[in-house]
């Protein structure tokens, strides 16, 4: 349930930060905008409140959200989508499973 309740949270926070670039043209996109943020928070704070540490969950979201809003918005909206950039999302998933490779650790090591 925590994986289903982050990978909504994800959907919900890139899905407002596409919708902010589309307001820029279309005013109307700003319902999505504040709806997906919205849910974006609460969803994160339903996750927290599964028990997921912040540290690991923030994380990955933010880090999913990077990378995901970036690629859409090359598909979407032409963005630039460039061979530095792909070496930078490499990183943050390095990162990510370094965050979440270090949790797992530490969990093991309270519960001896």
């Amino acid at each position: 349930m925590k994986w289903l309740t982050l990978g909504s949270a994800i959907i919900s926070e890139v899905s407002a930060s596409l919708a902010l670039r589309a307001a820029v043209d279309n005013p109307a996109w700003y319902v999505l905008v504040v709806g997906g943020y919205l849910g974006a928070f609460i969803l994160m704070a339903l996750l927290l409140r599964q028990g997921m540490p912040i540290g690991v969950a923030y994380g990955i979201w933010a880090a999913s959200g990077v990378a995901l809003t970036a690629l859409a918005a090359a598909v979407i909206f032409g963005d630039p989508l460039t061979w530095l950039m792909t070496v930078g999302f490499a990183a943050i998933i390095g990162g990510v499973l370094l965050i979440e490779t270090g949790s797992r650790t530490t969990e093991s090591e309270t519960a001896r």
